[in-house]
C-alpha cells in the first residue's frame, strides 16, 4: 500500500490600497529575515484556505480581509535550519477594511511599505514564490490599465 506524503500549504495575500499599491512585509525572522515578502504563512490543520488567509494576515498585519480572489498557486521549497519541506503557496489578491491602520506583529514583521514593487523588492524577496506572484499581479494590473 502506498503512502503519500504531499506538499503542506501556506496563503500569501497581494493586499492593495485605494492607489492600487501594495502591501510588501520585511520578515523580522527567518527563514529570509530582513529580506520581502507578502503576508500570509502556513494553513493549519482542520482549517480552510480562506480561513487561514483572513487569520494570517490579521496575525501579522491587524488588517481585516473583506475580500479575496485566488491569482495563483505556486510550488515552493521552504528551508528551516537545514530541513527542506515542500509547500504549495496560494496566493489571493485581497482588499481589507481599514488599510490606515497596519498593525505589525513584530515577532514576524519589521517593516512595511505600501508599493508599486521596484527592483529593490522583487531582487530581495525571501521566498522565490512570492516574487513570481508579485510579478504576476503586476502584469494583470498592467494588463487592466
Amino acid at each position: 500500500m502506498a503512502c503519500y506524503f504531499g506538499p503542506v500549504a501556506a496563503v500569501g495575500a497581494l493586499i492593495t490600497d485605494h492607489q492600487n499599491r501594495l502591501l510588501l512585509v520585511r520578515r523580522a525572522r527567518n527563514p529570509g529575515r530582513g529580506k520581502w515578502g507578502l503576508p500570509g504563512g502556513f494553513v493549519d490543520r482542520d482549517e480552510t484556505v480562506e480561513q487561514a488567509l483572513d487569520r494570517e494576515v490579521c496575525e501579522e498585519t491587524g488588517l481585516v480581509v473583506t475580500s479575496c480572489r485566488l491569482l495563483m498557486t505556486r510550488p515552493n521549497q521552504y528551508v528551516y535550519t537545514g530541513v527542506r519541506s515542500p509547500v504549495i503557496d496560494l496566493f489571493y489578491c485581497c482588499q481589507v477594511a481599514d488599510i490606515d491602520h497596519v498593525a505589525l506583529e513584530p515577532s514576524e514583521l519589521e517593516h512595511h511599505e505600501w508599493a508599486w514593487p521596484e527592483s529593490r523588492h522583487l531582487e530581495n524577496m525571501a521566498f522565490d514564490s512570492n516574487r513570481i506572484a508579485v510579478l504576476a499581479w503586476m502584469k494583470e494590473v498592467k494588463a487592466a490599465d
